[in-house]
C-alpha cells in the first residue's frame, strides 16, 4: 500500500513536475505573445492617430480655403452692388442723355428757321416747317418711338382709348376708329401714349 502511495504521489510529484516545467516553457511564449500583441496594438493606435491627424489637418485646410473663398465672394458681391447702384444714380441722372443729343439738331433748325425774317411766302414757311417735322419724326424713330396707326382701325383698348362713341356710322363703320383726337406712340414696342379715338357705335 505504501509503495503504491509512494508511486502515486512520485507519479503525482512527476505529474506536477511535468506540468510546471510545461508552464515554464509555455509561459515566457504567452509573455511574448502579449509584447507582440501590445505592440501591435499602440503600432495601431499610432496609426490612427496620425491618421486622424492628417485627416483634420486636411479638414482645417479645406475649411480655411472655403472661408477665404466665401471672403472673397462676399467683397466681390458688396462691389458688384455698389457699382450697380452708381450706375443706376447715373441713369436716372443722366437718363434722358441721348434723347436730348438726338433732338437738340432739330432744335436748331426751327431756331434757324424762326430767324429767317427774309421771307413772308406762306409756301415757303409751310416747307420749312414740314422739313423739321419730317427731321423731327425720323430722329423720334431713331429712338425707338413709333406712331401708332388709329384711323380706320378696329377698336384696341391695348392701343386705343376711346373718348367719345359716335350713333348712326353704320354696320361698317361700327367698332371701328371714326377720328383720332390725339396721337398715340410706343417705345420699342411698349406703348406709352395711348391714342385718344372716337369710335363708330
Amino acid at each position: 500500500m505504501d509503495k503504491e502511495k509512494n508511486i502515486n504521489i512520485e507519479d503525482g510529484n512527476q505529474e506536477e513536475v511535468v506540468n510546471e516545467e510545461t508552464m515554464e516553457q509555455q509561459a515566457p511564449i504567452d509573455e511574448e505573445t502579449c509584447d507582440q500583441n501590445a505592440e501591435e496594438d499602440n503600432n495601431t493606435e499610432t496609426t490612427e492617430e496620425a491618421e486622424e491627424e492628417k485627416d483634420l489637418e486636411a479638414v482645417k485646410e479645406e475649411n480655411a480655403k472655403l472661408r477665404d473663398q466665401l471672403l472673397r465672394t462676399i467683397a466681390e458681391f458688396e462691389n458688384y452692388k455698389k457699382r450697380t447702384l452708381k450706375e443706376k444714380a447715373e441713369l436716372i441722372l443722366n437718363g434722358g442723355e441721348k434723347t436730348i443729343t438726338a433732338i437738340l439738331p432739330v432744335l436748331d433748325d426751327f431756331e434757324r428757321a424762326l430767324a429767317d425774317t427774309h421771307t413772308d411766302d406762306p409756301d415757303a414757311i409751310k416747307e420749312g416747317m414740314e422739313l423739321i417735322f419730317k427731321k423731327f419724326i425720323k430722329t423720334l424713330e431713331g429712338l425707338g418711338v413709333k406712331k401708332i396707326e388709329a384711323l380706320d382701325k378696329d377698336f384696341d383698348v391695348d392701343y386705343h382709348e376711346a373718348i367719345a362713341m359716335v350713333p348712326g356710322m353704320g354696320d361698317e363703320k361700327k367698332g371701328k376708329v371714326i377720328d383720332c383726337v390725339q396721337t398715340g406712340y410706343m417705345l420699342n414696342e411698349k406703348v406709352i401714349r395711348h391714342a385718344k379715338v372716337a369710335v363708330g357705335q
